[in-house]
């Protein structure tokens, strides 16, 4: 019997992001802070016995091996399990708000659901992590300090507030950003209560900036409303609201060249929230 699932896969938003050093493996050691937002692409599963992992919609042409969604099913897959996966996407690509990473995540979550597969939440994360540094943090569920590349968690429960994501247009590598030798690698730790009080940046940003005139142009028009912020190694920046009325206001001013949503933060992500 065919057993369906429709999930709403979330943005995130880096409040901070700090660089402390590089690995011997290549990777990064960072700090950050995961917003997660009731913002996001819409996944449809329809789990069957066909053997076949079959994706539609808005899949962005990706070859499977490269499609997050595709390799996440494969982690899960045994015998003649199959799904059927329509994907819609409202998040942009390269746009720093983790995507790629939340698909893969929901699609974990969904399908160790429906497939009856018996994982724990920490044993999908650990699966999680061998595709992407972002990934675990979308299948915690939960807005998270975090530290290592990304995958040490510690829930946060951070103040309800409302972001205007603006994205500027142009689509930034992570890979790229992280392989420039000017980026700043060895930013020291700082602890919650320091963030809290105002001692953060991202250290991206300098240098996202100097390359991407048009990010540089979009922080400096929101810096009219707030404090302004690039997520991730960008391209998308934000700044946080008390309310929504009052991010809508600043959204309809927005240039006619740029896209951009108003978004609020959650304590728990819409998909664990939407599991049985």
């Amino acid at each position: 019997m065919t057993q369906h699932l429709e999930l709403l896969s979330p943005a995130k938003l880096n409040l901070f992001l700090h660089i402390t050093g590089r690995r011997a493996d290549g990777y990064h050691n960072l700090q950050t802070l995961f917003q997660l937002l009731d913002y996001g692409d819409t996944l449809v599963f329809k789990a069957n016995h066909s053997g076949q992992i079959r994706i539609s919609g808005d899949t962005l042409d990706l070859a499977p091996e490269q499609n997050l969604i595709t390799r996440a099913a494969k982690l899960l897959q045994r015998d003649d399990l199959g799904v059927d996966i329509e994907v819609s996407k409202r998040i942009p690509t390269g746009g720093g708000l983790g995507g790629g990473s939340s698909n893969a995540a929901s699609t974990l979550l969904a399908l160790n659901h429906l497939w009856h597969c018996g994982y724990s939440n920490s044993a999908l994360q650990q699966l999680g992590n061998s595709l992407g540094a972002d990934v675990p943090v979308f299948v915690a569920g939960h807005s998270a300090w975090a530290e290592g590349t990304g995958e040490l968690l510690q829930r946060v429960e951070l103040p309800q507030l409302w972001y205007l994501v603006v994205h500027p247009g142009c689509h930034i590598s992570t890979a790229k950003i992280f392989s420039e030798e000017r980026l700043t690698r060895d930013s020291l730790p700082i602890t919650m209560a320091a963030f809290f009080q105002g001692a953060s940046r991202n250290d991206c940003q300098d240098l996202v900036i100097a390359n991407y005139p048009a990010v540089a142009e979009a922080i400096d028009w929101l810096t009219k409303f707030g404090e302004p912020r690039l997520t991730g190694t960008g391209a998308c920046v934000f700044a946080s609201f008390d309310s929504e009325g009052e991010a809508l206001a600043v959204l309809q001013q927005l240039p006619v060249q740029w896209a951009g949503f108003v978004a609020r933060g959650v304590k728990q992500s819409p998909v664990l929230s939407a599991l049985p």
